[in-house]
């Protein structure tokens, strides 16, 4: 559940979610007073938001905000102070290769098929 949760509020699909009831609720409230198309066309003309539309919209606008404001960080490792030495190993062998697959079964399956138990 916590990695769903994380996932939601990192790509943005909360402010989808709530964009949807914004939107639910402003065509019930006005299929009330206007016909279909006239509540359909108010709804989504973008120039008639509601409070809530409004508040995610400013939400929306310092999230971006604050985001791109925060400077990356940049990992400086120090140089190492001297020389690495790599030692090999005394003894080297190189062993024989392993046979990992199974042996083929040396008689064929019966012929014809047996049919089952007897009851």
């Amino acid at each position: 559940m916590l990695v769903v949760a994380a996932l939601v509020l990192t790509t943005g699909a909360h402010w989808a979610a709530l964009q949807t009831v914004a939107w639910t609720t402003m065509l019930a409230n006005n299929l009330r007073t206007q016909s279909v198309s006239e509540a359909v066309s108010k709804t989504f003309d973008g120039e008639h938001p509601c409070c809530l539309c409004k508040a995610i919209a400013a939400a929306k606008k310092s999230e971006k905000k604050s985001a791109t404001a925060a400077p990356t960080l940049k990992m400086e490792f120090p140089p190492v102070a001297g020389a690495v030495n790599l030692f090999p190993p005394a003894q080297f062998e190189i062993l024989p290769g392993q046979n990992c697959f199974a042996d083929s079964p040396s008689s064929p399956p019966p012929l014809p098929p047996p049919r089952g138990f007897p009851a």
